[in-house]
């Protein structure tokens, strides 16, 4: 049985104003894709910086790349962390859904959309630019890559010789920059999401 959502009248002002019926199936649709891409993104922000430090472990172990590594750093697009874009705009659906309830000027809005573009910014320019460069990397080393065995890695000596310091500067520090990089910007989309959930 359908619900019929009526104005409601403000007693002190008089003013008419909407309510959202969060009882709708098409709010709650929207609510759910909307949660799911912020999961399926959060997801793929964790899994890039986990096998960044993953790969940086193999490395400094000097073992071959696992299996699930050669996996997940085969050539291509991280078209799961792209989820992250519709984010924004399944949440523009649910706030014109609210009937003015809840609009961009409110606090708890605003931040969550600031905190959403240092995320897909930072994403998109530094995270999956590096993921890109150790996905060549990792398909021209193969199973048994070694950090000694790397040249060339985004133009830099990744080679990490003992005489030279520690290779911040090479496919290690690449490895835990990238890892260090994904899971921050993974926690900022949780506190994101906590705001979004408490509305404060």
């Amino acid at each position: 049985m359908p619900v019929l959502v009526l104005p409601a009248v403000s007693a002190a002002t008089g003013i008419v104003t909407s309510t959202v019926d969060t009882n709708a199936p098409g709010y709650d649709l929207v609510l759910l894709a909307h949660v799911a891409a912020a999961v399926v993104a959060l997801a793929a922000l964790v899994v890039a910086g986990g096998s960044a430090l993953a790969l940086r472990g193999a490395l400094v172990r000097g073992e071959g790349v696992s299996e699930a590594l050669l996996r997940y750093y085969r050539p291509g697009a991280n078209w799961a962390g792209r989820v992250l874009f519709l984010v924004p705009v399944l949440g523009f659906a649910l706030l014109a859904m609210s009937g003015g309830q809840w609009t961009v000027g409110d606090a708890w809005v605003s931040i969550g959309l600031a905190a959403w573009s240092v995320v897909a910014v930072l994403a998109e320019a530094v995270l999956w630019p590096a993921e890109r460069r150790l996905q060549e990397a990792v398909s021209r080393l193969g199973r048994s890559a070694v950090a000694e065995e790397v040249e060339d890695v985004a133009g830099e000596d990744v080679s990490g010789d003992a005489g030279s310091g520690p290779p911040a500067s090479g496919a290690q520090g690449l490895c835990l920059r990238t890892g260090v990089l994904g899971l921050g910007l993974g926690v900022v989309l949780v506190a994101a999401g906590v705001l979004m959930v408490a509305k404060p």
